[in-house]
């Protein structure tokens, strides 16, 4: 009997875990618990180009209508600088992180404050924190 060999593939968000374990269960429906967990799913999201979690995953009141990817984009790093709130019993929470990407092969970053927030009592999206403290997309 041939032994069946289970295909690992790292999750993008930079957890050192398995995308099974990691995002995808979030990708396939599964709720995220925490904001943070939210924020890395997002990101894997994005560098998997599934723009459709992206959107669902967008408070409706400061959601695009669309998002295109760049094809010449690709996101190739996550690191979690800080979060606060963002917890099971929490209402909102922020968290901070750098983003690494590759465009048309030069490298790059994106540094970013989020907000999230509990709408239908999941995690979502509400968007970046201006450097002057004010909440964007408001």
């Amino acid at each position: 009997m041939a032994k069946r060999t289970k295909t690992v593939t790292a999750c993008p968000c930079g957890r050192g875990l398995d995308y099974a374990e990691c995002c995808r269960p979030a990708h396939e429906g599964t709720a995220p618990v925490t904001a943070e967990a939210l924020m890395r799913s997002r990101y894997s999201a994005f560098a998997r180009d599934d723009v459709a979690y992206v959107l669902r995953t967008w408070h409706p009141h400061t959601r695009p209508a669309t998002v295109e990817p760049d094809p010449g984009l690709r996101w190739v790093g996550l690191d979690v600088l800080e979060s606060s709130g963002g917890g099971m019993v929490d209402a909102e929470g922020v968290v901070e992180f750098r983003a690494h990407y590759r465009d048309h092969g030069k490298p790059g970053d994106m540094l970013e404050r989020s907000r999230f927030v509990r709408h239908d009592g999941q995690w979502v999206y509400w968007g970046p924190i201006l450097t002057d403290g004010s909440l964007a997309n408001i």
